[in-house]
Formats: structure tokens, sequence, C-alpha cells
């Protein structure tokens, strides 16, 4: 397959993104300060077009550039979900960066910088090209995070996370350096064919080295340390985006790796996961109960959540990685209307992070006060909400595949979750009411209202979801 047929037909979104975001600083550098509106609308359109090439485009499963690339329908599935989540931060993030004086160019055209890499991380199939991916997406969430250079915690939060994510950067290398010395290629399906059997124990040390560096990009427990500081420093913007699509290509990445570079070596990569799906759901359970910022409350709900996705991945099978899939896609929806909601917590002008500020919602906009409720609901898992049947599948794969102390550590952080959860609608609906907050702009209340509803409707109709994350996982075996 030539270069350019490659590009064409199974990279067609990273071409359209690639070539759209050099438009963008070309667009920028003209305009100047009057650049921001037009550049986030165009950098929207940009993802959406790609959106459209994904759904459109070619089905057929490919190698690309010398295998250092593939296009299946696993990498079809996440990337959907990942430039999903680029799209609304985009749209979500317009007001609040034009109110907050931080409307610069720059904001879209890094989010969209940062999607492409995440796009190459969910196809890469060698060594090199992980290593690729994951530093595009990285370089760009770095400078996101500082992106209120005036603020002093935006500042913190942005340091915090390039120390540490060149930390994790290394570790991976280092592992990385290791499997491809004890292997002699970077190819996963090289790496697949020359591991089996007992591995030697230079390859068990860059299996844990590469899935460190993995872990501290989703932060799961014990590479989260970044996590909270980075969520409440951050512009909520920002902080939105990190939980959302980033962590899409990094449990996809991680997917990929072990499943494929590593079938032959189940029990020891198996241990590892096991560990870190644990370390991570009980971590978010326990540390989120005296949070006061939400914020931070839902830095602690996306280190637990994380953990649950890991709960599908230790299972070590096909249905393992479709219950994965999706509580990806749900994990998603209810992460962006959870934003939204908080985006729209703004008291003559000025945003608000207490949850002691939702005080009352219920009595000054029941509305929002529902959709937001349903929303803690279902990140709470409660039936028959979709973040029960998130859960469902992950802890059936774990079941299934034998893990029941796994499941039974996994429902009991789940019911110690719930406490935080219903703790922000007890506040919701019977607290004395704060200040109300001001108007929020119909795209943020879009996002909550649309969110809401799939979450609600999710068990009358799963089938699209569970028919691309079924189509998705048997890609992987």
């Amino acid at each position: 397959m030539s270069f350019s047929t490659a590009l064409a037909h199974h990279f067609l979104p990273e071409t359209i993104l690639a070539l759209g975001v050099l438009a963008l600083i070309l667009i920028g550098a003209w305009r100047g300060t009057r650049a921001f509106g037009l550049v986030n609308e165009l950098a929207a359109g940009l993802l959406g077009l790609a959106i459209l090439a994904l759904f459109f485009g070619q089905t057929s499963e490919a190698s690309l550039f010398e295998g250092a690339f593939v296009d299946d329908a696993f990498a079809r599935f996440v990337k959907v979900l990942t430039l999903v989540g680029s799209l609304v931060t985009i749209l979500m993030s317009r007001d609040y960066l034009q109110r907050a004086k931080l409307g610069n160019f720059e904001f879209p055209v890094l989010v969209v910088l940062s999607t492409i890499g995440m796009l190459l991380l969910v196809s890469a199939d060698n060594l090199i090209a992980l290593y690729l991916g994951i530093e595009l997406m990285s370089l760009a969430l770095y400078v996101v995070a500082a992106f209120d250079r005036d603020d002093a915690r935006a500042s913190e939060a942005g340091l915090k996370y390039f120390v540490l994510g060149a930390l994790s950067s290394g570790m991976l290398l280092y592992g990385a350096s290791l499997l491809y010395g004890f292997s002699g290629t970077i190819s996963f399906d090289g790496i697949a064919k020359a591991i089996t059997g007992a591995p030697p124990l230079g390859v068990i040390f860059g299996l844990v080295f590469v899935l460190a560096g993995l872990a501290f990009k989703m932060s799961a427990a014990p590479f989260h340390m970044w996590t909270p500081d980075v969520y409440e420093g951050a512009p909520t913007p920002v902080t939105a985006f990190f939980a959302s699509a980033p962590k899409m290509a990094a449990v996809a990445i991680t997917a990929r790796i072990i499943f494929t570079a590593f079938p032959g070596i189940v029990g020891q990569w198996q241990q590892i996961v096991i560990f870190l799906a644990i370390a991570s759901m009980l971590l978010g359970s326990f540390a989120a109960i005296g949070q006061t910022s939400i914020k931070r409350l839902m830095a602690y709900s996306s280190i637990g959540h994380m953990g649950f996705a890991l709960v599908g991945l230790a299972a070590g099978n096909e249905a393992g990685v479709r219950g994965v899939a999706i509580y990806l896609a749900i994990y998603l929806v209810m992460t962006l209307g959870a934003f939204a909601a908080i985006l729209q917590m703004r008291v003559e002008g000025r945003p608000v992070e207490k949850i002691s500020d939702l005080s009352g919602l219920s009595r000054n906009n029941g509305t929002a006060a529902f959709f937001l409720a349903m929303l803690m609901f279902s990140l709470a898992g409660v039936p028959p909400l979709a973040g029960f049947f998130a859960k469902y599948y992950v802890l059936l794969a774990a079941v299934d595949a034998g893990l029941y102390p796994l499941a039974i550590v996994g429902v009991l952080a789940s019911a110690i979750s719930a406490f935080y959860y219903l703790r922000v609608v007890k506040v919701i609906y019977f607290d004395e009411p704060a200040p109300a907050f001001d108007q929020s702009p119909l795209s943020l209340r879009a996002v909550l209202a649309v969110s809401t509803v799939f979450l609600l409707g999710f068990w009358v109709y799963p089938a699209p979801v569970v028919e691309a994350a079924t189509a998705a996982a048997k890609s992987l075996f």
C-alpha cells in the first residue's frame, strides 16, 4: 500500500487534523488577538469532519507504514470517543476562556495537536509509534495545563504535570528498551512471537516499566499523584479535556499492547493490572470522601473509574475488552456531562468550585439540578442508569475469568464511592440555597442535557454501543 493511499483510506482523520491545524496556526498568526472565535469554530469543525471520516470511511483492517500503525475496529471505536471528547471540550470552553480573558487561538490548536497524538497512540503497533503518539499527546497537554499563566495554581499544575510526565516517559522508554533488547524487535507482533513460555526477568521489568508509564497517563494509582492538583489548578475546560479524551487513548493503548505484544504471558501482566485496578478503585473511593472542591472530587472519581476499566483488562479475554470499550464510552459521556455542570457554576461572573456552592440548586434551577443528580447517580453505578451497566460489564468479565476477589473489591469500592456522589445530590436537594448561578451558555446546557438523556436511555436501547464494542474487542483477538 502506497503512502498516499494509506493516508487517504486509513489515516484520513489524522490527515484532516494535521493539515487543518497548520491552517489554524496560519489563521491565528494572521488575525492575532481577534483569531480565537474563528479558530475555535474551525477546530470544532475539523474534529467533527474527522468523526465523519471515521463513520463513513474505510472499514477494512490494515497494517500501515511497515507495521508501525494498525487500522482496525478497536482503533476506530476509541478514535471516535477521543474525537468526541476533544470536540465537546472545545465547544464547552469558548465562553469560559473569553470570560477569563484566556481567549487565545493557541488553545484550540493545542487541543487538536494533542488529539492527533491520541489518534496515533490508539493505532500504534510498535514501540516507536507508541512513544511518538504518547509524546505528541503529552507535549500539548503540558502547555494547556498551565494555560492561565497569571494564575499561580495553573502554573503549579503545569509544572507538576510536566515534571512527573517526563519521569513517566523515561520509565516507559526504559521499559521499551528492555523489551527490544530481549525480543530483538520493536513490533508488537514480533515481541509476541519472541516472548513465549517463561519470560526472562528483564522482560518482566520492561513490562512493569511500560505499564507504569501508561498508568501515569490514565492516572491509575499509585501513579495518580499529579491528578488532584492538576485537575484543581488548571482552568476548568482544561480539566474537562484531561478527564476525557486522553483517558480513552491511554486505556486503549494499554489494552492493545498487553493483548497484542504479550498474549503468551497473561499470568505475568495480569498480576500488574489487578494491582493497578485494586489500588485505583480503593484510593478513588476513599480519598474523595473528604473533598470539598468539586474538581478534586472529580479527580479522585476519575482515578476510581480507571480502576474499574482496568478490571476489564485484567480479565484477559474478549469479554473483558468489550466491557472496557463499553465502560470508556459511558465514562466519557458521564465526565463531559459532569464538567458541563461544573462550568455552569458561576456567580456574578465569578467561577465557583466548592461542593457547597451547589446548595439548594434544585430551588434555583430545577432542570439543571435533575440533570446533575442523574449524572451523580450514574457515576455511582445506580441502576438503571448507564453507569450501572458500565460496571456490570467489566465486573461480569472478571467473574467469568475467575477473578472473584477482584470483582468483590470492585463491588465494595462502588458502594463506598456512592457516599460522596450521593452527598452531592443531598447538597443539591436538601441544603439551604446558596446564591443562584448565572445564566449559562447554550452549549453547556446542551451538553448537560444530551449526556443525561444518553445515561437515562442507555438501558432502553444499548445495542449501538454494545455492538460497536463487541466488534472492537474481536479485532484485538
